[in-house]
């Protein structure tokens, strides 16, 4: 399966505004973030995260570090708000 968005480095996430996606799914994300985290911390397993930017859907591939109900942190204490996410996937 082709996923949608520009794959970018995860260093490189902070020089994109992001912004809501057209659809809120924060909800329908949350139990396949909270399976993601426990991948990441238990088994170093990476997640294909895709959110919305000014520039257009933006990807990349992830340990998710923690989570909150509004946002997910990566790697240097990044923030990626949930609002903002299109697609999840491991």
């Amino acid at each position: 399966m082709s996923m949608i968005g520009t794959l970018i480095e995860k260093e490189q996430v902070d020089k994109f505004k992001i912004i809501p996606a057209e659809i809120d799914n924060s909800e329908k994300f949350m139990s396949r973030l909270q399976s993601a985290l426990r991948l990441g911390n238990e088994f170093k397993s990476k997640t294909d995260i895709v959110f919305n930017t000014e520039e257009g859907p933006m990807r990349i591939e992830t340990t998710v570090w923690s989570l909150t109900d509004k946002y997910l942190q990566i790697k240097h204490g990044i923030l990626i708000p949930l609002r903002s996410l299109i697609a999840v996937e491991y």
